[in-house]
């Protein structure tokens, strides 16, 4: 017959105070998280190195396309070319840290609009060092007590896209900016990694 493993966590009787509640299945929030970035290119007063309030971040993840294999009556699939996906954040446009403008000219480094000129901070031969993208994309998840649980890191990060909100009158919001970011390669590193 099947049990609840979970039904032994929170013995309780009537009249002899309060249930336990089980902290085995106690989550991480998803509203507690950081966003840092390591050797972002052209950021402000020359500091590469930047941690920037996030309202929201988007899926992080790799997909892993099929390889079919159809012979006779059989169809198998085995695992193909890996393709990171691209992230969303939503950036908080804050009057003095200049979020906005941080992640403007960060974008211009992959693309400036004004000039047409491509990845202009990088152009061949100019030797390491010089790069439109970032090192290094850090996402913390943190614990109730606001220290690291785990963290979701993606590396060669350059900026896609960059939009701001929508203007209107009739919202009682703040105004925020939504970047989209690529990436080369990622890794997700434990609580046990952290400590």
């Amino acid at each position: 017959m099947a049990r609840s493993i979970y039904k032994g966590l929170r013995p309780f009787n009537k009249g002899q105070g309060l249930p336990n509640i089980s902290t085995e299945l106690d989550s991480v929030r998803a509203y507690q998280f950081e966003i840092q970035f390591e050797g972002v290119p052209g950021g402000p007063n020359n500091a590469t190195d930047l941690t920037i309030a996030a309202k929201k971040v988007s899926n992080v993840g790799f997909t892993i396309e099929d390889i079919v294999v159809e012979r006779l009556n059989d169809k198998v699939y085995y695992p193909g070319k890996a393709t990171p996906e691209f992230v969303t954040v939503t950036f908080d446009n804050l009057y003095l840290k200049e979020t906005s403008e941080v992640l403007w000219q960060w974008f211009t480094n992959s693309y400036d609009p004004v000039t047409g000129e491509m990845t202009k901070n990088s152009p061949p031969g100019l030797g390491a060092g010089s790069s439109f993208k970032a090192n290094k994309m850090t996402i913390l998840q943190l614990q109730n007590n606001m220290e690291p649980h785990a963290a979701v890191e993606v590396y060669g990060v350059w900026v896609r896209s960059w939009k701001t909100a929508e203007f209107a009158y009739g919202t009682n919001d703040f105004h925020s900016i939504d970047v989209e970011f690529r990436y080369d390669f990622m890794d997700y590193i434990g609580n046990s990694e952290l400590t």
